[in-house]
């Protein structure tokens, strides 16, 4: 039966949901009333218990279906909102269990992305490119990976923590590495299995497989990451380095990150992770040292270590992918802030950001004690805060100033006169013509 005249059997609620450029969605799940259910149950001859149990959304409720009595009804959803994370499926499994090599879809978590059998990471299906799945048949690393990711599984239980969210902050930790990684100059193995799934090389669309390989490429790093912040002895590092029973600000050269750079493989990457403020990484470092001290948390959340704030999500692969389409078809260049400023630029804003952040953060509960010490941590930290604030917003007017924005609608976003701008800014261009910034 064609699926047009499949469809026809029920009445339908809305349309099925596509991409911003037209196409159909991959993931689109679709949600029936009983009556909906039942004919579906009776099309197949499966009983609607073992559809149940087959299918997550089968029995997921919707107020627009619940009123419906008597006539079979479907409503159009996307399926990471009914029930979670949306992959395709192995089509060589799929042929093996039916014969058919056809497109399948499956709710999968980002730990479970492998296909073992077949060497193959299944890529997520909202977003809008062609591609299911990326071949590891050159990355056995990838593939040991998955294999080990169970006993870290069953580690994070026995840890009370839930598995899922232990994976998400090493997710979270390693995702962010992944973006400073362009600028670490010692990075070898990124590279080499970015053009591996890439089918060799990824040659002039190295910035688009950089989202679409992201996933894969690091997830070595991210199961041995959270199986290192499982493990007690790291959490022992971490509280040594900052300094135990006398709080110090934790060190660049700090035993914990450089044991951590050592067990993902890069001896040399202990002092970046140290000194990127800011992050998951030291936001799982401040509560662990938090809950050895028996001090409270930042106000809104408590000393959870695998609370992972919203900022440091790593962007999925379809919201990537938009902002690219998005700026190589807009008009012109210097139309968005990442196509006219590049990437190192915007790393160090970002990196300037983040340390004035730290120094800040760092002055939760410095109003105690005694007088000259809490004025000391005070006026230390708001003024190196403060150089890292007029440095970011010297470094955010170069990168504008670059991209073609006028000198005096920087220097009134900045509230700074024009000529104090123009003398902080050395490279800026003297010898312009009037007229031709735009």
């Amino acid at each position: 039966m064609e699926a047009k005249v499949l469809r026809a059997c029920w009445k339908w609620r809305n349309y099925p949901p596509g991409h911003e450029g037209g196409g159909a969605r991959a993931d689109a799940e679709v949600l029936l009333n009983a009556a909906g259910r039942q004919l579906l149950a009776g099309m197949c001859g499966v009983e609607e218990d073992v559809l149940a149990r087959a299918l997550p959304s089968w029995e997921e409720g919707d107020t627009k279906l619940r009123a419906e009595d008597g006539d079979p009804v479907g409503l159009w959803r996307i399926g990471g909102a009914v029930v979670g994370p949306v992959a395709f499926g192995c089509r060589l499994c799929t042929a093996r269990r039916t014969g058919t090599a056809l497109r399948a879809v499956r709710y999968t978590p980002r730990w479970e992305r492998v296909c073992v059998r077949h060497r193959r990471w299944l890529l997520d299906a909202d977003a809008d490119q062609p591609l299911e799945h990326l071949d590891l048949r050159d990355l056995p690393e990838v593939v040991a990976a998955q294999r080990r990711w169970p006993s870290v599984a069953r580690r994070a239980v026995r840890a009370g923590a839930e598995p899922e969210r232990v994976f998400a902050l090493g997710y979270a930790v390693v995702a962010r590495w992944w973006e400073q990684a362009l600028h670490w100059e010692r990075e070898a193995v990124w590279p080499r299995r970015l053009h591996q799934v890439a089918g060799g090389n990824a040659g002039t669309e190295l910035e688009r497989w950089r989202i679409v390989g992201r996933d894969p490429v690091v997830f070595p790093e991210v199961v041995t990451v959270a199986d290192a912040l499982l493990d007690p002895v790291m959490a022992e590092l971490a509280w040594r380095d900052s300094g135990a029973g006398q709080p110090r600000p934790l060190p660049a050269d700090g035993a914990f990150c450089r044991r951590l750079g050592e067990r993902v493989g890069r001896g040399w990457l202990g002092p970046l992770a140290a000194t990127d403020y800011g992050g998951p990484l030291t936001s799982w470092m401040g509560a662990v040292i938090r809950i050895r001290r028996g001090a409270g948390g930042p106000p809104g959340y408590g000393n959870d270590p695998w609370w992972l704030r919203q900022e440091h999500q790593p962007a999925s692969m379809a919201a990537q992918l938009r902002v690219l389409s998005k700026e190589r078809s807009a008009p012109g260049s210097g139309t968005t802030w990442r196509s006219a400023v590049p990437a190192e630029q915007r790393a160090r804003i970002t990196s300037l950001v983040n340390d004035a952040e730290e120094q800040l953060t760092q002055l939760r509960g410095a109003q105690y004690g005694k007088t000259a010490d809490a004025a000391q941590q005070l006026l230390g930290n708001l003024g190196h805060a403060a150089t890292l604030i007029e440095q970011a917003v010297r470094e955010t007017a170069a990168a504008a100033l670059g991209a073609g924005m006028v000198l005096e609608d920087l220097a009134r976003w900045a509230r700074l006169p024009a000529d104090v701008l123009a003398e902080a800014l050395p490279d800026h261009h003297r010898n312009r013509q009037p007229g031709k910034e735009r």
